[in-house]
């Protein structure tokens, strides 16, 4: 049995093609397909979601961009992700914020049991939501061995981008894939 886990961070249309779409984004979305279809061990994915009332909230007074409202379009995961997504049958953890404390409680439940050996991350954006639950994942589970595949993450900016993934690496997080470009 594989104990590793692909998390794929918010890999939403809103994130893509949408309201805080980015070009890097669409250049890192078949790589990040290529690997999920090749991924032999579970795949985790995590949505960011939002309700209406979003501009209302602390993180919609500092970002005044509606996204990822549950039941539109732009929460939805990207088609060809959700394909792959339905057809392994894969655990999808809706979040409010960055970071998703359940999935985390997952990984930490699994891990004691012995049922995990690491975990890999990948998606959007590396510099808000891939970092904040790398990080969220690593401190937990200070033992366990935590990658984020660079060639599947897309930030903000490249240069969000690139902090970001520096700042993983600082905290012990394995960062694998820099070399490709985005």
């Amino acid at each position: 049995m594989e104990k590793k886990k692909l998390i794929i961070i918010d890999v939403q249309n809103d994130f893509i093609t949408g309201s805080l779409g980015t070009e890097e984004a669409r250049r890192m979305l078949p790589r990040l397909l290529e690997k999920v279809s090749r991924f032999s061990g579970e795949i985790l994915l995590t949505q960011d979601s939002h309700s209406d009332n979003y501009p209302d909230t602390q993180e919609g007074k500092l970002l005044p961009v509606s996204h990822c409202i549950i039941g539109t379009e732009g929460w939805e995961f990207h088609r060809d992700l959700e394909k792959l997504r339905a057809e392994r049958n894969a655990k999808v953890y809706r979040k409010p914020c960055f970071g998703s404390v359940s999935l985390v409680d997952d990984l930490k439940d699994a891990y004691e049991k012995e049922l995990l050996d690491s975990v890999e991350l990948v998606g959007i954006c590396t510099d808000i939501c891939v970092v904040s639950n790398a990080l969220m994942i690593k401190s937990a589970l200070p033992e366990l061995p935590v990658y984020v595949d660079a060639s599947c993450c897309a930030g903000v900016t490249p240069e969000k981008h690139k902090a970001a993934l520096e700042v993983m690496e600082s905290c012990q997080v394995i960062v694998t894939g820099k070399d490709s470009a985005l």
